[in-house]
């Protein structure tokens, strides 16, 4: 195998295909990045046996032929590599070795038979639709903050995507909840997508799918079945297993009845709460509410820190209430509002809180308060 590559082209294949690579783990060959050249592209496959991404690049390929390489290694190299720089690889399978010649540079690096590399197996999807990657960004970045890293609840280790009632009809839903917050976001419903199973899509598939969603432009075709997920461009393509496990009933958790209703600005409210939990020596200490008319006082009381204090002017009308909630959980929540006003529904200082941005209800958080 022998094919020459620009080191920008081939940097970006192979930082993706790296980032799937578990850095620890028992099996050598799945340390290493399976590259194959034919024609005019090169494909670079990486796995975990949970994800499995393939990503293709146009090269100038002079022999055909396919090779395993440690993965971080030949990221190394190439991000070392001068800008601009053409890069040609060259696998010597008598030698077991693949040559990395650019400019000067010249490395040698060891590789394993291709034979042994593990192919996730093809599956029969259901349902296959295609959706641009603003609304899957959207989607998937405002729900995954909540996802839970508890194992123990591995059912919400992931965000759980499937097709639900909205307010105008059927829609695309992502949901994450660890028990403590809970992110509901909805977007139309793509053409073909009606049929789809619910699934959830585990953690870190959410974090590799992020990187192919920062062209606005690309539409992104996406398949999925009651086992795997996949998401794919004209270059990129993820597959993954999905988590095996029921969701739990969200809407049960979702309050309906919230009637007091606070209007913050979103930017100045995050910062505040940011500034009064600084006091505190743990990210977990409750900062504590105090709405009166259109005054909201935050404070946070750690005794063996110190204590802090912000008054903000707000909307709120309804009779005094003291609320305390996680301050690390209430900036997440602030900080997805987009919009300039964020809207908090409560009922009682024991009750979950509901948060949406200005009169939007495609966005959905609810937090639980804690005792101050």
């Amino acid at each position: 195998m022998k094919f020459s590559i620009e080191r920008a082209v081939l940097l970006k294949a192979v930082a993706q295909a790296q980032s799937v690579v578990e850095r620890r783990n028992t099996i050598p060959i799945l340390a290493n990045v399976l590259i194959e050249a034919e024609g005019d592209e090169v494909h670079f496959r990486a796995t975990d046996l949970d994800i499995e991404v393939v990503d293709k690049a146009p090269a100038k390929v002079e022999r055909a032929g396919a090779t395993t390489v440690a993965a971080v290694t030949l990221n190394e190299i190439v991000r070392k590599l001068p800008d601009g720089a053409l890069v040609t690889l060259t696998e010597d399978g008598a030698s077991g070795r693949l040559t990395i010649e650019a400019g000067r540079s010249n490395f040698s690096l060891a590789t394993l038979p291709k034979e042994d590399f593990p192919i996730m197996a093809s599956s029969e999807y259901a349902a296959n639709f295609s959706a641009s990657a603003p609304i899957l960004r959207r989607l998937f970045d405002k729900s995954k903050f909540a996802i839970s890293t508890e194992e123990t609840r591995y059912y919400l280790n992931g965000v759980y995507m499937h097709v639900a009632d909205g307010d105008g009809g059927k829609v695309l839903r992502c949901v994450a909840t660890d028990g403590h917050r809970l992110a509901r976001i909805d977007a139309d419903l793509p053409q073909g997508a009606a049929e789809m199973a619910g699934v959830i899509v585990p953690r870190k598939t959410v974090g590799e799918l992020r990187k192919l969603l920062d062209d606005d432009d690309m539409q992104i075709a996406v398949s999925v079945s009651e086992t795997k997920v996949r998401f794919a461009t004209p270059d990129i393509t993820l597959t993954s297993k999905v988590i095996d496990g029921t969701f739990p009933d969200y809407t049960r958790v979702i309050p309906q009845g919230n009637s007091r209703k606070l209007e913050v600005d979103a930017g100045e409210f995050a910062k505040a709460v940011d500034r009064v939990a600084t006091v505190s020596s743990e990210r977990s200490r409750a900062v504590k509410l105090q709405l009166d008319g259109d005054k909201l006082v935050l404070s946070v009381n750690a005794p063996d820190s110190g204590a802090a204090e912000e008054e903000l002017a707000v909307a709120y009308g309804d009779e005094r209430l003291e609320i305390g909630f996680n301050a690390k959980y209430l900036l997440e929540i602030a900080s997805q509002v987009d919009r300039e006003n964020a809207v908090f529904m409560f009922n009682s200082s024991g009750d979950p809180t509901l948060m949406r941005e200005g009169n939007d209800t495609s966005a959905v958080y609810v937090v639980m308060p804690m005792r101050v």
